[in-house]
């Protein structure tokens, strides 16, 4: 009796278990997917995948590469409702396109207890021209409601072997289940890269004989790849991050090679030393390279002659930068003229940072194109060349031993600074003499904003002094633009970021716009208000941050800054001798693992003067994903520091 009444309750506890939970096997309704209208792993979720799959495949019949897409959706909630406006791009080429069919969409509601179901009219499915090469097919679903289940499923034709299909397991939804089964003819041979942080559940590749056959009796076998993820986190989008192409976890293809039945052999992905080979004779790269004769009565004798090498490639780096304007465009394969950019002074990045190259060389520099990704466009392969992964041209030179990466688009650079946009790692360095190579587009220097302030608190609580402050390199930058844009708006724009704080005396030393460090000084003024007798002061009158931008319970990809910083408060506080310190800010200290940042806060008063001192640092520009729970924290703590501290003082 003992062991049939176990038996029962563990019968009751898992038919009790599975009523309570979403069906992630496969793409059935059940009434537990309706009944459920919360997820408790992401309390934020709109919507949640709960089954995805899709099979690509060759097909025997017509040769064509087919996709067999089913898709299981809940909609929790109305902000969810945009997960069912459904949008498929379809690829064309010329005579070539791709093509959908098969398209089934039903809506699932639970309805006086019952499951209703409500299916699309193929009549309101429309396809519109989305641009020369894609078109896009749309459907919504009927009778969708909060809670809701929505499931659809199509087949995609493609004609276009070479973009095998790429599978996306993340999206800006959580997932539970998502698998994608692709099948291989042997005699397409792809490079298969897996992108992201998150890790596969499943990984099986297995070979298949002779699934491809044509009428000549030849045959090839298949390799059948299965891949599947489990309980996918949504992908929110952070601060301080690139595109985030580079990090939703998926698998694409990119075809090597192709072996014909009759023997033949083409090959779609080139060797380095072949693209080398090419872009050395391209009319937009290595012609407009090596065109030094239009560009030999440029430049001012005072440049021409001048006789320090550092001195002469600054003098032409500022004479491109200040003379050309650049026309928002990259464009780097695209109609480069260099003639064309010293006829109309302006031009694209290609056209500018040539023309940097072609003075440069021609006045005896080593200096080579550079290309790269922007941060926004994404990280370029690696493994192979893949030329349309750039959209970026720099210049290199090298002088005294010391390489430069130089970009003559910004008005606001110094010599040797790169626009943020271009801080992506990595770029590929054009030598057309011995071979291009790999290299890294990292910043070694720390760039920094410190505060220093002189100040002194009366009896009366009147608080005043001088403050000084320095921002350097990519710090500086935004602070030059929107001084040079409109000097009056920006003085006046510190008052407004500053509460019951007054600015005076605003000076600035600045006199170039290309400046590495931007010096600010000023005079200040704030009346304390006294709280019954006492007067609360937060010494950081100035803060680097209102809050602490890491907010996510989980991040699955970098923290990237882009470049190493560091943010430095002093303050000399001199205090009336009629008021006395009831209490001062704590002082704390803080790493981040393998010294990777740091926080030092002090504070000290002796004679009546307050000593006080905050450096946060960040020493390196990268830190992945294993590193965000300390950062995040790290930096609450900083952002507590500045918010809550607190000087407490009484008249005497």
């Amino acid at each position: 009796m003992k062991y049939f009444l176990l038996i029962v309750l563990l019968q009751l506890s898992i038919k009790s278990q599975s009523q309570n939970e979403f069906n992630s096997l496969d793409m059935s309704v059940t009434k537990s997917d309706l009944e459920i209208n919360t997820f408790s792993k992401d309390s934020t979720a709109n919507a949640i995948m709960l089954f995805e799959s899709g099979k690509s495949y060759l097909d025997k019949n017509n040769f064509m590469l087919k996709t067999e897409v089913s898709k299981k959706l809940k909609i929790l909630n109305r902000q969810g409702f945009g997960k069912a406006e459904i949008n498929i791009y379809l690829y064309k080429n010329g005579s070539k396109k791709e093509k959908i069919s098969n398209i089934s969409a039903t809506t699932y509601n639970l309805e006086n207890n019952s499951v209703t179901k409500s299916q699309l009219d193929l009549k309101q499915v429309f396809e519109e021209k989305y641009n020369d090469n894609y078109t896009i097919i749309k459907f919504t679903f009927p009778n969708l409601k909060e809670n809701s289940v929505i499931t659809y499923s199509y087949t995609l034709e493609s004609p276009f072997m070479y973009k095998y299909k790429d599978w996306y397991f993340q999206d800006d939804i959580p997932k539970l289940y998502s698998e994608y089964r692709a099948s291989i003819p042997a005699n397409y041979d792809y490079h298969i890269k897996l992108v992201g942080f998150l890790k596969l559940d499943v990984n099986d590749a297995r070979i298949e004989n002779n699934c491809l056959e044509i009428g000549n009796g030849a045959s090839a076998g298949c390799v059948n790849y299965t891949y599947a993820m489990k309980d996918i986190p949504a992908f929110v989008e952070e601060d301080f991050m690139t595109t985030k192409l580079n990090y939703l976890a998926r698998v694409e293809y990119e075809l090597k090679t192709f072996k014909g039945f009759d023997g033949s052999v083409n090959h779609y992905t080139k060797s380095w030393k072949t693209v080398d080979s090419e872009l050395k004779t391209d009319k937009n790269i290595g012609r407009q390279l090596s065109r030094n004769g239009i560009v030999k009565d440029l430049l001012d004798a005072s440049i021409v002659n001048e006789p320090d090498p550092l001195n002469k490639a600054r003098a032409i780096y500022s004479f491109v930068q200040k003379t050309y304007t650049w026309n928002n465009k990259y464009d780097i394969f695209n109609d480069v003229s260099v003639n064309n950019l010293i006829d109309t002074k302006s031009g694209n990045v290609s056209e500018i940072n040539m023309l940097l190259h072609n003075l440069l060389d021609e006045n005896g520099f080593d200096v080579k194109p550079v290309l790269l990704s922007t941060r926004n466009n994404g990280f370029v392969t690696k493994v192979y060349p893949v030329l349309s992964d750039f959209n970026y041209l720099i210049v290199q030179a090298t002088i005294d031993g010391n390489s430069y990466l130089l970009d003559a688009t910004d008005d606001y650079l110094s010599f040797g600074e790169l626009p943020p946009r271009c801080l992506n790692q990595d770029g590929r360095l054009l030598d057309f003499r011995n071979g291009s190579s790999w290299i890294d587009i990292k910043l070694e220097n720390t760039y920094s904003v410190m505060y220093r302030s002189d100040l002194s608190l009366n009896i009366d609580g009147i608080l005043k002094g001088n403050v000084e402050k320095k921002s350097t390199g990519y710090q500086a930058l935004p602070l030059k633009k929107a001084y040079f844009e409109n000097k009056q708006a920006y003085i006046e724009g510190l008052n407004d970021k500053t509460e019951d704080l007054s600015i005076m005396d605003y000076f600035t030393s600045i006199e170039d716009k290309t400046d590495f460090e931007f010096k600010e000084n000023f005079t200040i003024q704030q009346k304390m208000e006294f709280i019954g007798d006492n007067i609360y002061l937060n010494p950081f009158i100035f803060k680097f941050f209102a809050e602490n931008v890491f907010k996510l319970q989980e991040r699955t990809y970098p923290i990237d800054f882009g470049y190493k910083d560091s943010y430095t408060f002093a303050m000399k506080l001199t205090i009336d001798e009629g008021l006395e310190v009831l209490d001062q800010p704590k002082e704390s200290t803080l790493k981040l693992p393998n010294n990777k940042g740091s926080i030092i806060f002090t504070s000290k008063i002796e004679n009546n003067v307050m000593l006080l001192y905050f450096k946060l640092a960040f020493n390196d520009s990268l830190y992945n994903p294993e590193y965000y729970s300390s950062i995040k924290e790290f930096m609450g703590n900083a952002v507590d520091i500045q918010n809550n501290s607190l000087l407490v003082l009484k008249k005497k």
